[in-house]
Order: structure tokens, then sequence, then C-alpha cells
């Protein structure tokens, strides 16, 4: 066999490698209503538009958040009780974070009065130099937990609305149980698709 035909015979192994991975990939974030991470019957369903909701009353509680922010201040979470929280894991280096961040500094100035507040996640940001310039390049207001090793997202148990990739989005309801969740960059419409209806929520 050639070289040039190993060369291809190789190139095919990879393509048809990473083909699986991604049908792989689209199996396990297809399903709804059914089991994420292995942990049993997790009661979310997902909509068409590949967020993930759960009914008010199969809601858990989202696990303890607190610790530094990048701009060194202290933060807990549920701090914010009795407010929806939306909850965004992002990073620096991060393109889909990135293509999302002018929506989330947008829509979270204008529910600032309405309940709702805004908090980041930051990771994987080897310092928090660059996350805190990512910020000001979006004009984002609102805290972020500084999370390099992705500690914070650990606390999230298997078979729950955890934040498995970045970027991830939470909503969090004003009980502090995690209504909605997103794993996948998201625009203005599907944000707000999100955030309204715990809102809307008494």
């Amino acid at each position: 066999m050639s070289a040039a035909s190993r060369s291809r015979t190789r190139s095919r192994a990879v393509l048809l490698t990473a083909i699986a991975a991604a049908a792989a990939l689209t199996l396990s974030a297809c399903s709804s209503g059914g089991t994420s991470g292995g942990g049993g019957d997790t009661n979310f369903v997902t909509g068409n538009n590949g967020i993930d909701t759960v009914a008010a009353t199969e809601r858990v509680p989202a696990p303890e958040l607190s610790g530094a922010t990048i701009d060194g201040k202290q933060l807990d979470v549920a701090d914010y009780k009795g407010k929806v929280v939306v909850l965004n894991v992002w990073g620096s280096w991060c393109g889909p974070c990135r293509a999302e961040a002018k929506y989330f500094s947008k829509i979270s100035k204008e529910y600032a009065d309405k309940g709702v507040q805004f908090v980041g996640i930051n990771t994987r940001d080897t310092s928090t130099g660059v996350a805190i310039a990512f910020e000001k390049d979006y004009g984002i207001t609102y805290p972020s937990l500084y999370d390099p090793t992705g500690k914070l997202m650990l606390r999230f148990k298997k078979g729950t609305l955890n934040p498995q990739l970045i970027p991830s989005t939470l909503v969090i309801d004003r009980d502090g149980k995690v209504a909605a969740r997103a794993l996948q960059a998201l625009g203005e419409e599907d944000l707000l698709s999100m955030l309204k209806p715990v809102v809307a929520e008494k």
C-alpha cells in the first residue's frame, strides 16, 4: 500500500470515529423526559429548542454555589432566594460564550427590576484578568463566581438539570430550585423563552 493510500485509510478511520462520536452525542442530547448522566428518571422535558424544563412540583434545589467572584468579592447564590436566578456557565476562551454574551448583558439589565438576578460561573480561565476583560468587552455588569477547575459544576447531582457543557444556562426559581436548562449558546429569543415562564410563576 502506498503512503497516499495509507493516509487516505487513516483519514477515513478518523472521519468514521468522529461521525460515530457525534451520533452518540446527538442521541444523548435528543432524549426528552428520560435520563441524564445515568441518574434515573429526571422528570424533565426537552423542548424543540433544546431547552429542558421541569414542572414546579418536580424540581430539585440547586446545590450550594458560593465563593470568590472574578473581582475578588464573596458571593452566595442562596442569598438571592426569592428572586429568579439565571445562572450562566462561561469562559472567555469559549466562542459560543462570546456569541451569547451580548444577549445576557441586554436581558440582565432589562429584567433587573423584575425580580431577576443573573449570575455567571466563569470556568477554565487561568486568571481572573481575562474574565474581567471579557465582561468589560460585552458590558456584563452582573457578578460571576470564579471556578477555574469546574468544582461548582460538579456539585449538581447526575440525573438532574446539571450544567454539563460550556456554555450552559440554568434558570433557578424563587424557591431556589432548578426550573430550566440549556446546554448550548442562547440567542435573545431562547433566553427569554426560558426566563419568562419562571418569572410569571407566583
